[in-house]
């Protein structure tokens, strides 16, 4: 069992499910990074950032014994998919097409962060609850001037990764002119386990089913709206967001939901496309401080536990007289990485891209495209065994 020295910089979920993987396998493993306030949960309360957990994902956070930890009550199966053109174009996916039970697990970012910390701790991670300053030399120095040893330092820190400046690992970042606006709505009727999603010459709009509240059947709003639009919506009073986005839903949603009311607040963030070259000598990045996808297929955390699980694979494997920060070891992880992340960038900016045109012939071929889809099983099967890994 190795006990090569690891450093993990940043605490957020693919740092913390770096940590804990790492010191499952039997490395030295430190985390660096603050520990934020993370709220107690509430029933009938659900935070405001969410994410669609693939099988493959589950199967990752089961392997680390997290997944059994987490609140049945606040965890979403979603049996079923349906998804919408701007015109006449629809698919619908189930689970059952591809033999499976379920095709994702809708859960909120903090449940699944209570859990992680707690595993962590419970495997007795040192936790450096500091800023990454640099690192040179097999070593990591912290804003507060700590030394830390590192045979390999793992980049988790987000999208404007330090880890990444500070290594001059390659990056390209494209800004898509568009906005992620997030919220929790409570709809008329139930979802029945069922994710929408509509492409609308305001952008791309998901309904992402969640657990039924008090106040009645609940939804999280995903909407990728063009940045101008999104930044009018949060320059406005609380109360005109939620009747502006109940206005402008209604014609999308009701003949599905019925009534719709924004039941917590409104957030919003820039969206963009970005990849980089992933490692350098002594230092791997996952995450998205080594890429980030557009959130139409809900891919972001997925792709980032599969770089943690592809990292931890090619370091089980590699021969013992290398050490874990050995270029040539470093370079079969981003080797192996390279088409699952490509195919999916290649997939999501492509969809972007088609529906951001509006030429009347490019509408009728997109639409008739997927009303062909929706009509052979085959390509059904393709797709969901494409978001299952």
């Amino acid at each position: 069992m190795s006990r090569e020295s690891v450093v993990v910089c940043g605490a957020g979920l693919v740092g913390l499910a770096s940590a804990l993987a790492l010191a499952r396998a039997g490395f030295d493993t430190t985390l660096v990074g603050p520990v934020r306030d993370l709220p107690v949960p509430v029933p009938g309360k659900f935070g405001a950032r969410v994410y669609a957990i693939s099988p493959a994902s589950q199967r990752f956070l089961l392997d680390l014994g997290v997944w059994d930890m987490l609140d049945p009550a606040r965890i979403t199966p979603v049996e079923a998919m349906q998804v919408y053109g701007d015109a006449s174009g629809h698919v619908h996916l189930n689970a059952w097409q591809a033999a499976q039970t379920t095709l994702t697990w809708i859960l909120e970012s903090d449940e699944i962060e209570r859990v992680l910390r707690q595993a962590v701790r419970l495997f007795r991670v040192n936790w450096c609850p500091d800023h990454f300053h640099q690192s040179s030399s097999g070593r990591v120095v912290t804003s507060s001037g700590q030394t830390l040893p590192a045979s390999l330092v793992i980049g988790a820190d987000g999208a404007r990764s330090p880890v990444r400046e500070s290594a001059g690992i390659r990056h390209h970042s494209r800004p898509y002119g568009h906005s992620g606006v997030v919220t929790h709505l409570t709809v008329q009727r139930p979802h029945q386990g069922t994710a929408f999603q509509w492409f609308t010459s305001d952008g791309v709009i998901a309904f992402l089913p969640m657990p039924d509240t008090p106040e009645g059947h609940q939804v999280s709003l995903v909407w990728s709206m063009p940045q101008e639009q999104a930044e009018a919506l949060m320059a406005k009073a609380p109360d005109d967001q939620a009747l502006w986005l109940e206005s402008h839903l209604a014609p999308v949603c009701s003949g599905f939901f019925g009534d719709v009311h924004v039941r917590s607040s409104v957030f919003s963030f820039p969206l963009f496309v970005e990849h980089s070259d992933m490692v350098a000598p002594g230092i791997a990045l996952v995450g998205d401080a080594a890429h980030r996808v557009h959130p139409l297929a809900g891919q972001g955390l997925n792709l980032g536990l599969g770089d943690v699980q592809e990292l931890l694979r090619v370091l089980a494997a590699k021969e013992a007289y290398r050490d874990a920060g050995d270029m040539r070891v470093l370079s079969r992880y981003r080797r192996a990485r390279a088409e699952p992340v490509l195919a999916m960038r290649a997939v999501t900016d492509g969809l972007h891209r088609l529906f951001a045109i509006q030429s009347p012939p490019v509408m009728l071929a997109r639409n008739l495209g997927m009303t062909l889809v929706d009509r052979l099983p085959f390509l059904k099967r393709r797709l969901i065994d494409g978001a299952s890994r």
